[in-house]
């Protein structure tokens, strides 16, 4: 279905004009009415949070000679920013991250120039997501979902957050945005045999969405992990997709070529110039299991006497992800909420004699390396921020999908 140019201008929105009150944000309050501002006043500025925590205020027409792409992003499902980070590089004005997560406002905040909002989806409406876009330029609905759902054990376990995929649906259903985009596990697909992502995208069809949806390896968009996800784009105003892969196996990233110029590290030492360049202690005896093991390689490779009991026994044997180092020549492994220990996954250094640090998983996920994930004096909390980390969309794959929706307004609407 071919939709026409004035839905540009959202005659779909929920009332939403250029000249209506709009909603300030503040620390205090973060999604005031609208009632609060005169009706008489038009939208001159919106107030946006720093991480210094003062006002800074953004004309109401963000779109200048800095900004290579003149449409409004808001980000459920936030995060640290990391979907955010990828829309703001590739010039985007973002209007706000939505995330139920307080631990994630520092790093959103941080490393994003809008504002963090701490909310649960679940309860949040669309009037108040509506209203919140910038007026007069095209609107783009971005929500991750947590993948948590969707892994076989959990699956086990009927994480009821699965239903927010349901509720960004909502949002979508009733704010109508132009364009929408989504990133999860492939196990999405799935889901419930199918019937969870089924929804969703006849749910988007029935809005009249052109929808385009692939699972993708990480490597092929400039991410060094071996990883796969499912992306999904879609549009009211045409066809729109992913934009093709930018390396081929040949020219993948490698572990050596994204960490193998950091400092060195020992295992519980944290590096002079940089807090998140650390690395978690190991006990004696995992100090040895990993000066016995070979970069890609496994607990196998141990004498027998490491090898711990549940690995004897038949049931364990095919755990061979365990207990190993990375190998340098090939992207890492899929970074994990837990990647920081050496005994969660295949996180061994390749060549030094601890597990990989934190700055150096945040770099594996393709996050620039100098994205600040802690206040400055702030202990280093590895469960916190390993989490933060692994539950992120890997940064390169996000301005890829930035890139492919600039290139569809472009295309369609000389945006």
């Amino acid at each position: 279905m071919v939709w026409s140019a004035s839905l540009l201008f959202f005659d779909l929105a929920i009332g939403l004009k250029s000249n209506r009150p709009v909603a300030k944000i503040s620390a205090s309050s973060e999604f005031q009415k609208s009632e609060e501002i005169p009706k008489t006043e038009k939208r001159p500025m919106i107030p946006t949070l720093l991480h210094d925590q003062q006002m800074v205020r953004i004309p109401v027409s963000p779109c200048d000679n800095t900004m290579k792409a003149c449409a409004s992003v808001i980000d459920v499902f936030c995060g640290v920013g990391s979907l955010t980070h990828g829309f703001k590089i590739e010039g985007f004005p973002v209007v706000c991250g939505i995330d139920v997560d307080e631990a994630c406002r520092y790093p959103f905040d941080a490393n994003n120039d809008a504002p963090f909002i701490c909310r649960d989806v679940a309860k949040l409406s669309s009037q108040e997501v509506a209203r919140e876009f910038y007026p007069g330029i095209p609107r783009v609905l971005a929500g991750c979902a947590p993948c948590q759902p969707f892994s076989i054990y959990n699956q086990k376990n009927d994480d009821p957050k699965w239903q927010l995929v349901g509720e960004f649906s909502r949002l979508i259903r009733e704010i109508r945005p132009d364009v929408v985009t989504m990133e999860n596990v492939p196990r999405l697909m799935k889901f419930r045999s199918g019937s969870v992502f089924g929804d969703f995208i006849r749910d988007l069809e029935g809005c009249g969405y052109h929808v385009w949806w692939n699972v993708v390896f990480c490597p092929d968009y400039g991410v060094p992990l071996q990883r796969s996800r499912l992306v999904l784009l879609a549009s009211r105003h045409g066809h729109i997709e992913l934009e093709a892969p930018r390396h081929s196996p040949d020219c993948y990233i490698t572990v050596r070529k994204a960490i193998g110029e950091l400092p060195r590290l020992r295992a519980g030492d944290v590096d002079a110039e940089d807090s998140m360049h650390c690395a978690s202690r190991l006990s004696a005896r995992n100090l040895r299991r990993i000066r016995e093991s070979r970069p890609g390689g496994t607990w196998r490779d141990w004498p027998q006497e490491l090898v711990t009991e549940c690995h004897r026994r038949k049931t364990g044997r095919g755990y061979a992800s365990v207990y190993g180092r990375m190998a340098w020549d090939r992207p890492s492994p899929t970074i994990t909420t837990q990647f920081y220990g050496f005994g969660n996954g295949r996180f061994g250094h390749p060549e030094q004699d601890r597990a990989i640090s934190l700055r150096e998983g945040a770099i594996l996920q393709s996050f620039p390396k100098d994205y600040d994930f802690t206040r400055p004096g702030e202990g280093i909390n590895f469960r916190r921020i390993g989490r933060l980390i692994g539950n992120a969309v890997p940064f390169a794959l996000a301005r890829a999908i930035a890139r492919s929706i600039r290139a569809h307004l472009e295309k369609f609407h000389g945006q």
